[in-house]
């Protein structure tokens, strides 16, 4: 199944209508005609069978003919990252991790971030182009970057934790989730949290964990955060 995604839609249209450039790829570069059949996603758990009305390259026009509704998963994961140096990095984690079923991420920018700049724009694109790829019906949520002292300042509910690499007191994190449960783990940049950093995190109750027994690159480390919530929770 080719899903295509499109925030416009929603539950009750009898009929949508793509926009220039999707009518353009649909008709012409995919070779859709006229009785074919597409399957669409708002990303908020609504899977639309449509079948094409109008296929014209500036117009393709559908009917829906089933409409379908899944279900949130029970727990809910937000992956607080900080930015990689390499763009090339990050960019692989927010499509494996949309892959994976992350369904927040937020950009953090700490004391030795190498990169204080993050384009949502450009991530929105992967994330949707991942979600299409991976047929899910939810899009991960993805913030604007925010420091980590206020993102810190921030209330959240459920299980909190911060992996770090300084030699003290940790818990392992796959031991430490429950299930069914929103989780935000916080996930430092290439030079770590700063001590200052992961005593701030503490005091607002977030608990030290660790993610294995090696180093792990940043989106690494987000990555495998993301992939044990998943499976904590199967």
């Amino acid at each position: 199944m080719q899903l295509f995604y499109n925030s416009d839609i929603k539950s009750g249209d009898k009929t949508f209508t793509f926009d220039k450039e999707e009518s353009k790829h649909i008709i012409k570069v995919l070779r859709k005609q006229e009785g074919h059949k597409i399957h669409i996603t708002n990303g908020l758990g609504y899977l639309f069978v449509s079948e094409i009305i109008l296929g014209l390259e500036k117009k393709c026009e559908v009917k829906i003919v089933e409409e379908s509704f899944f279900k949130p998963t029970t727990f809910y994961t937000h992956i607080a990252v900080a930015p990689t140096k390499m763009h090339d990095r990050m960019e692989w984690f927010l499509e494996k991790a949309t892959e994976i079923g992350v369904h927040e991420i937020t950009p953090i920018i700490c004391e030795h971030s190498e990169r204080k700049i993050f384009k949502t724009d450009r991530a929105e694109k992967i994330i949707q182009s991942a979600t299409k790829q991976s047929n899910q019906y939810y899009l991960p949520k993805i913030n604007e970057a925010i420091t980590l002292s206020e993102f810190l300042k921030k209330d959240y509910s459920g299980q909190k934790f911060i992996a770090h690499c300084e030699e003290t007191d940790k818990k392992s994190f796959a031991k430490e989730i429950k299930k069914d449960n929103p989780i935000i783990i916080l996930i430092g940049p290439e030079g770590d949290f700063s001590t200052k950093e992961i005593k701030m995190a503490i005091e607002n109750e977030f608990i030290p964990v660790t993610l294995g027994n090696t180093r792990l690159r940043t989106e690494t480390a987000a990555l495998v955060a993301c992939h044990t919530i998943v499976i904590q929770n199967e």
